[in-house]
């Protein structure tokens, strides 16, 4: 409903005649609300099975109109109807002759509401970069507002940079002129880097951040996790998102602020977003196309959510990357290794620390430079504020993947042993290095095995029911599907499976 409803200027909001206004009615004009739909019609619907009661219309319209008014909806016409009938949807309806408003079809013909986006500040999208030949280069897209013209300044965002429009060219032709709704492909004055996803800009300067706060429609099944990584897409930009608080849901039925840490399908609240790199927003209520987004689960590439921009975070607005003299491939170079990550996942008794530890003391055989961080010795350290939550697991595999980010930094091989159970987590580990730099090894013993093992006693109390929530009993393990190397230590000796890792790394030229 969100997604259709995006592009809309006005909304039919159908009500049972003999129901009222309930949860659904209410969940879908909240949602009107934050696209910022401001006509809304009310059609009461089935009004044959309330003998055509007046009253009983004045009393529905009654109450959607103080939820409306709640929500800030300040046009609403509410017409009573028999759908299957026809009463009032094109023809007036002889059955209801104490309504005398216009019909369905009437008001929709007749209803104003256009609104001024060629008087807002020019925003336009790059949807391609247009490069038939070496001789010519212009940027397509569709101008979402405000109006250009030849000669006229424009910012380059997120860069900042500057340049004149040099042509405007439309597929009739070219012209001087070209304003909001209209797809167009300009050329600039200078040769400057401009890719999709940019924003070509005049006058007031939107929002450019990598933290904003924004009001969330969640679609999914699976509940929303704060730490989980989403793409999240703008317009015609990109980039990877992660939920780093939940500020509040709405209850739906009292419009109350609620405190809370997640979101079900169907459920609206108020958060705060990460961003992998700086995008340019509007806030929703001065652009839609602008201030919406949706938010995509990387792994099984469903929608997730559709977002509404309220507000950058200023955070990112201050803080800048800092160039360093010494670089990853000097320390590297000094070293006389190739740095990596060894991500060690599994179920707990897999052997994963075991493992983790062997090819660790083979690296300082071979003299190589390595660190091994262990889930168990930082959980007393750096992680010693964590519980067990799936948002405090995901929060825990976060930090371990910047400290083995750092490490790559700094030259060095780290080996990772962490049962880290989700997929979507691993893969955020393996984005923060480069290509060629993560290598993913999945500790595959089978959960039989595993719990037959059993070093730690966590098994024999998860089943008890004194550890809920424990990795393959009662949460998933979401095996890898493409790991570099994968080990089975009830099949190979530590010491044989810690071989197979030494060999290829030399084979693939890390040793």
């Amino acid at each position: 409903m969100a997604t259709g409803a995006s592009n809309a200027d006005l909304a039919v909001v159908l009500v049972d005649a003999r129901k009222g206004v309930i949860t659904q009615t209410r969940r879908h004009s909240h949602i009107l609300s934050l696209l910022g739909i401001r006509h809304v019609v009310l059609a009461v619907n089935k009004m044959d099975l309330v003998g055509f009661d007046g009253g009983r219309f004045a009393a529905v319209t009654a109450e959607y109109l103080t939820l409306a008014g709640q929500l800030g909806i300040s046009q609403v016409r509410c017409i009573p109807v028999v759908a299957p009938d026809g009463d009032n949807i094109a023809v007036a309806s002889t059955r209801m002759p104490w309504y005398t408003g216009p019909t369905v079809t009437a008001y929709l013909e007749s209803v104003d509401v256009a609104g001024d986006i060629s008087g807002r500040p020019f925003r336009l999208p790059v949807q391609w970069v247009n490069r038939p030949h070496a001789e010519f280069r212009g940027f397509s897209g569709r101008i979402a507002s405000g109006a250009i013209s030849s000669g006229e300044t424009v910012t380059v965002q997120p860069s900042g940079r500057r340049t004149h429009v040099a042509r405007i060219l439309t597929p009739v032709g070219e012209r001087d002129h070209a304003a909001a709704g209209e797809s167009v492909t300009l050329t600039l004055s200078d040769e400057i880097d401009v890719s999709r996803g940019d924003v070509l800009t005049a006058g007031a300067a939107p929002l450019v951040s990598d933290q904003l706060a924004a009001h969330l429609a969640w679609f999914d099944d699976d509940a929303m996790v704060p730490g989980r990584r989403y793409m999240l897409k703008c317009g015609t930009a990109s980039t990877g998102a992660v939920i780093t608080t939940v500020k509040h849901r709405i209850e739906i039925d009292t419009m109350a602020q609620e405190s809370a840490t997640t979101l079900n399908a169907n459920q609206i609240g108020y958060v705060h977003l990460s961003l992998d790199r700086a995008l340019v927003f509007e806030a929703y209520r001065d652009s839609r196309e602008m201030g919406s987004f949706i938010l995509v689960d990387p792994i099984s590439h469903r929608t997730a959510a559709a977002g509404m921009t309220e507000l950058s975070l200023r955070r990112a607005t201050n803080v800048h990357w800092q160039r360093l003299a010494v670089d990853k491939s000097v320390r590297a170079r000094l070293k006389q290794q190739r740095p990596c990550v060894l991500w060690f996942t599994g179920l707990s008794g897999a052997g994963k620390s075991t493992l983790a530890n062997l090819v660790d003391r083979r690296l300082a055989e071979f003299g190589r430079h390595a660190a091994l961080l262990d889930g168990d010795n930082l959980r007393h350290g750096i992680n010693r504020d964590l519980g067990f939550s799936s948002s405090e697991r995901m929060e825990n595999v976060r930090r371990v993947a910047e400290i083995a980010a750092l490490f790559v930094d700094a030259g060095m091989i780290a080996l990772v042993a962490l049962i880290s159970p989700f997929r979507s987590e691993r893969e955020m580990a393996r984005h923060r290095v480069e290509a060629g730099e993560f290598i993913e090894i999945h500790v595959a013993t089978p959960l039989a095995e595993c719990e037959r093992r059993d070093p730690k006693g966590l098994y024999r109390k998860a089943r008890a029911g004194e550890l809920p929530g424990f990795t393959g009993i009662d949460d998933p393990y979401e095996a890898p599907q493409a790991p570099e190397i994968t080990i089975d230590t009830s099949e190979l000796t530590s010491e044989t499976a810690c071989e197979r890792i030494i060999r290829y790394l030399q084979e693939h030229h890390y040793l």
